[in-house]
């Protein structure tokens, strides 16, 4: 079942606080097959906060995770993510199309810190493939 068009421009409500922690830096690393040693986060750690804010999304439109094809991911920072970071996240719908009968979502999550500064921007392309004709 295709997606609303007027999904289009809406926003979903924020992601809990995410306490960035030494601990999860290295967790972070270790897991992309990295090391990290002190400093700023690796340039892909907002993908944590964002995957969460994008499942919120797709719970809240009843997507099926599995139907989900991850298109592209790209991140634009206002400045580094760094332990001591408290971050949130919210996810906006920045474009929708069909294409031979799956969605093309296009996603914006704005990673703000505690005090409410943009921290980062991470877009997505994800394909919601179609499903099995009745």
């Amino acid at each position: 079942m295709a997606l609303d068009p007027s999904l289009v421009g809406r926003s979903f409500p924020p992601t809990r606080p995410y306490a960035v922690t030494e601990e999860r830096l290295r967790t972070f690393a270790a897991a992309s097959g990295a090391t990290w040693e002190g400093g700023p986060a690796p340039a892909t750690f907002p993908i944590v906060l964002a995957f969460e804010a994008m499942h919120a999304f797709l719970e809240a439109e009843q997507v099926e995770l599995r139907r989900i094809v991850h298109g592209e991911q790209r991140f634009a920072y206002e400045r580094p993510v760094v332990p001591g970071d408290v971050l949130t996240t919210t996810l906006s719908v920045a474009s929708l199309r069909q294409i031979g009968g799956n969605d093309i979502i296009g996603t914006r999550s704005e990673v703000h810190d505690e005090t409410g500064a943009l921290v980062c921007t991470a877009g997505a392309t994800l394909v919601h493939r179609a499903g099995e004709q009745a």
